[in-house]
């Protein structure tokens, strides 16, 4: 991030700050050890400076904000994440208290996700599929990852949704063929997935674009980008939490070079999903 930007997120969190408060800009220039004028200088939009470090620093011990979140280095605001890794490791994510997904998707609510999924993406599955994925783990598991899935779903409904998915194109043709995992899911329920993707990829684009690119060029581990808030990276049994700025713009330039790469685009998507219909015995 270059000063000029961070003078802006810096202005920006101070404005939000205030009216957090609910104090006058008079009372708040106090609060902080400044004189009325000076604080206008900060807040207007001509300004390119940023305050002395201590000024920064007694803004936020005054208000119990972190000043990363001032200076736009961290989505977290709380004082504590002056003082914590900037990566959160996030264990047991096959039980139930994968709740955490449902929360961070609301934090999230309004800005774009961006998801790479470890199979099929969640916003497409049957529930026979769901079952099937789910079937060799444990009943509070199972019905762990079927929330999740659900509640991934739900996000194709919510008002001004904004989702961007990129999977290598051949782990769908090995869905289509019945290779790999898939080897022991009938025919039939993976012809309904087929059927189901094709409808929901003609209804929900372009809200929801699925991309698709060569898994013999480009590779990725499954990971969501929750916005500007976080991003998560699945690794099996547990999450890589990052809240720090520049680690989701890292994350989201990955995701963006798996765009720039797709072999298959979101308005060809459905089309491409039907192709595989019509080549199934």
């Amino acid at each position: 991030m270059d000063k000029r930007e961070t003078v802006t997120v810096f202005r920006q969190r101070m404005t939000d700050l205030i009216e957090r408060t609910g104090l006058s800009r008079s009372r708040f220039a106090a609060s902080a050890g400044l004189d009325r004028s000076t604080l206008s200088q900060l807040l207007s939009e001509s300004n390119v400076r940023l305050p002395r470090a201590e000024t920064i620093a007694r803004i936020a011990a005054r208000h119990s904000v972190s000043i990363d979140w001032l200076l736009g280095l961290s989505q977290e605001d709380l004082v504590a994440t002056d003082i914590v890794p900037q990566l959160v490791i996030e264990p047991g994510a096959a039980i139930p208290a994968d709740e955490r997904l449902a929360r961070w998707q609301d934090e999230a609510r309004g800005y774009k996700t961006r998801y790479v999924p470890a199979t099929l993406p969640d916003q497409l599955k049957t529930d026979e599929v769901i079952a099937y994925e789910t079937g060799k783990l444990g009943e509070m598991a199972a019905v762990a990852w079927q929330d999740i899935a659900r509640m991934r779903m739900s996000q194709l409904d919510q008002p001004a949704s904004d989702i961007e998915v990129c999977s290598p194109r051949q782990a769908v043709l090995d869905f289509a063929a019945g290779c790999s995992i898939w080897r022991d899911l009938k025919p039939e329920a993976r012809s309904r997935q087929l059927e189901h993707m094709r409808d929901k990829l003609s209804d929900d684009y372009p809200s929801y674009r699925w991309f698709l690119f060569d898994g013999r060029e480009r590779f990725s581990a499954p990971y969501t980008v929750f916005g500007p808030k976080r991003a998560a990276i699945y690794v099996g049994d547990m999450y890589f939490v990052f809240n720090s700025t520049e680690h989701i713009r890292t994350l989201t330039g990955h995701f963006d070079n798996l765009i720039r790469h797709a072999v298959v685009q979101p308005h060809e998507a459905a089309d491409f999903v039907a192709s595989l219909l019509e080549d199934k015995p």
